[in-house]
């Protein structure tokens, strides 16, 4: 019995497949494990401070760093690093006014990985641009040198962010 050409290529070819398939290895399982993934929290935040903008891209994405107040109840507020990310056609969010009495609502993933002080964040970095901050109008001082925690860090987006609500603040907590 001869084998022809036609007959053969299909055979030759399913066992290339299974050979490929089997020296390569099996590939792994990767499945959405919904636990796993960070969460996204609605915050509530006004804006102390810009503590790095970094210079405006128009082919990636673009970042501004600022320190900011959570009301966690009347009158008592915990500070936080909130890094917001946004595309060269979206709008900053410090366009929307350094204005104390601005409360921003957002959603926000917290990042462990970027926790910093006030200390780390005032000082000069080779990854961050040289800014004096900018302070909002009306908001707290901050003394670096006296706070030691790191402020815990959440990222946004300008997907996520919802929208500036003007809200006349109480006596501005101690930092």
């Amino acid at each position: 019995m001869q084998v022809t050409k036609a007959k053969l290529l299909p055979k030759m070819r399913v066992a290339l497949l299974l050979t490929a398939s089997t020296l390569g290895g099996s590939p792994t399982a990767t499945g959405e494990l919904h636990w796993q993934e960070a969460k996204k929290e609605q915050l509530r935040v006004r804006l102390i401070a810009l503590a790095a903008s970094y210079p405006r891209s128009s082919v990636y994405s673009n970042q501004e760093v600022f320190i900011a107040a959570q009301e966690v109840e009347p009158g008592e507020a915990r500070l936080l690093k909130l890094v917001y990310d946004f595309l060269p056609y979206q709008p900053r969010l410090s366009e929307s006014g350094l204005d104390y009495s601005t409360v921003h609502q957002l959603r926000a993933t917290r990042n462990p990985d970027c926790d910093e002080t006030l200390a780390q964040m005032a000082s000069s970095n080779k990854n961050r641009p040289k800014l004096a901050w900018e302070y909002s109008t009306d908001s707290p001082g901050l003394d670096p040198a006296r706070r030691r925690r790191p402020l815990p860090c959440y990222e946004t987006t300008a997907e996520d962010y919802s929208k500036p609500l003007h809200e006349p603040a109480g006596p501005s907590p101690e930092f």
